[in-house]
């Protein structure tokens, strides 16, 4: 284990609490110490669940480690039976509780309650989140289903889609609109919505859909194994991805695959006059395993981008990101270290980033524009209009997504071109604030400014607007930054103003190898025409 500020997957006993939160009828009694309580917040903030997550912890404090924690937990388990009536428990420890070694699962069997107790083993210390959610919901599945009698018409489970899903919940509603066309049932969804009771019932169905192979697809081999049910291998993210998603369940299922296409926009759009000059952006993916696969054909193949890096925080696919990566002939990145993304991001240099909410802040401190394509996701992600991922309406979803950074980005670039504009300086305020916008200075331009420094704190030295005094700034800021014995860059008004100029999306790769010039050509301060000399050194 190691201190991090931010990390992709929290401990396994995070993606129990996962399945937990997302049935019904099934309660969690979590081994913790007082501390571990703070995943109810995942699920109440971010989420913006009404309810608090099944789960019931033994919060034993230090003091009580001399004496009996193993009782702790049955009394716990016990109220919490008497108290919830679940239909079923799982029972496993923390990260913190593994330590003490009391074995929830041993202890909980000597128990009489009248309901399945269901033991976890996570390993906290090897496994991370989504092993926990796949494992522990394989576990249900193995204690609850048993191959049964099928039913009369053709009907498929739905597997995979939990709780802290992003969109897991518009993503079942347009798998079951693409069911639907096809005339195909829905048996159960699971664990999403599920009981223990309906867990029974898994092995009435004809197959099986696999929506997200890192929570469910365990389970979806057990059943594969016990109940003679197959299950999909195709993840209908995008347009091509959901026509193989149709022809493979009609296969499955021996039925016709129709399809309704006049939800569909996504193609024509991603060919349309005001989206072409978005063609060959280079982006950077990064996120689970799933989403990233699904994403970086759709980049390509569908929305005309490059991809110049991709990668995964979950191990357990990195066999299928590197064979991903070889096809698109870039380097794979395998980690789970947010520190060696950003580096990968900033050497990369893309023009944006498809991430979770960690790349959305790299994004942000590197000048990037970011959409957001995976887990871990933060409270704007769980919208509470219809967003999903999948299928047709998915593949809408995901060009507006995707199209809106960079538009947005292409404004604000318009707006810095023209920033000297008397409409649009920044002294200006907002137009539509009418007669309240701040009043221009008294040569009719903007107020005053300062110089920019980059590497150490901007000396408070007003400039020329006309940029005639570009040399006392420079003395005085290089007199700054040597007395203070400070590595800094001064970037003179004039270069300032037309590096930003430049597109937003190439700005900061700009920036760089102009500083990296004028560094090895031992200047501290950049004038306009270091600019140029620097843009003609790396052209050549």
């Amino acid at each position: 284990m190691k201190l991090t500020v931010w990390t992709y997957e929290g401990p396994p006993h995070v993606g129990a609490m996962r399945v937990a939160t997302a049935m019904r009828g099934l309660h969690y009694v979590l081994h913790a110490p007082q501390g571990d309580t703070y995943a109810d917040l995942l699920f109440t903030m971010i989420e913006r669940r009404d309810h608090r997550p099944p789960v019931t912890y033994t919060t034993f404090e230090g003091r009580d480690l001399g004496e009996d924690t193993a009782g702790i937990f049955k009394q716990t388990c016990q109220d919490a039976y008497d108290r919830f009536k679940p239909q079923a428990i799982i029972v496993g420890a923390s990260c913190t509780a593994e330590l003490i070694q009391d074995d929830p699962g041993g202890l909980a069997e000597t128990m009489d309650i009248p309901v399945p107790v269901i033991p976890l083993e996570l390993p906290s210390y090897q496994r991370k989140e989504n092993f926990g959610s796949d494992e522990t919901f394989y576990q249900i599945v193995k204690a609850l289903a048993r191959p049964m009698d099928r039913t009369p018409e053709v009907t498929v489970n739905i597997l995979g889609p939990l709780a802290l899903g992003f969109r897991h919940r518009d993503d079942i509603e347009e798998i079951k609109g693409l069911l639907y066309e096809m005339g195909i049932g829905v048996n159960v969804v699971a664990p999403f919505d599920a009981t223990p009771m309906d867990i029974t019932q898994l092995g009435a169905a004809h197959a099986n859909i696999l929506m997200y192979p890192e929570h469910a697809e365990t389970a979806a081999r057990h059943l594969e194994r016990t109940c003679g049910q197959p299950y999909t291998k195709t993840v209908p993210i995008g347009v091509a991805a959901t026509h193989e998603f149709i022809a493979e369940v009609a296969q499955i299922c021996g039925v016709e695959p129709r399809k309704d296409l006049s939800r569909l926009r996504q193609p024509w759009w991603s060919k349309s006059v005001d989206s072409t000059y978005l063609t060959g952006k280079r982006v950077f993916l990064f996120g689970d395993a799933t989403h990233v696969k699904a994403a970086a054909r759709i980049a390509r193949d569908e929305m005309g981008f490059e991809v110049v890096g991709l990668g995964c925080y979950n191990r357990e696919f990195a066999r299928s990101i590197r064979d991903l990566a070889k096809d698109f002939g870039v380097t794979p990145l395998i980690t789970d270290d947010y520190l060696e993304v950003e580096k990968a991001i900033e050497d990369a240099s893309p023009e944006m980033i498809l991430g979770t909410q960690m790349e959305r802040h790299i994004g942000k401190r590197l000048g990037i524009p970011c959409a957001v394509i995976s887990a871990p996701v933060h409270v704007q992600d769980f919208p509470a209009r219809y967003s999903p991922q999948m299928g047709w309406e998915g593949a809408n979803v995901i060009f507006d997504t995707w199209i809106h950074p960079l538009v947005m980005g292409l404004e604000e670039h318009l707006l810095a071109m023209f920033r000297e504009d008397f409409e649009f300086h920044d002294e200006a305020g907002p137009s539509h604030h009418g007669g309240h916008a701040p009043k221009p200075s008294e040569n009719g331009g903007p107020a005053p400014q300062t110089a920019v420094t980059h590497g150490g704190p901007a000396p408070q030295t007003p400039r020329d607007i006309s940029g005639t005094g570009n040399e006392e700034v420079a003395s005085q800021a290089q007199t700054e930054a040597q007395s203070s014995g400070s590595d800094v860059m001064v970037w003179l008004a004039d270069a300032e103003r037309e590096l930003k100029k430049i597109p937003f999306f190439v700005r900061g790769k700009a920036r760089r190898n102009t500083e990296k010039f004028a560094t090895e050509q031992g200047l501290q301060e950049i004038s306009l025409d270091t600019l140029y000399e620097a843009k003609a050194h790396y052209a050549r």
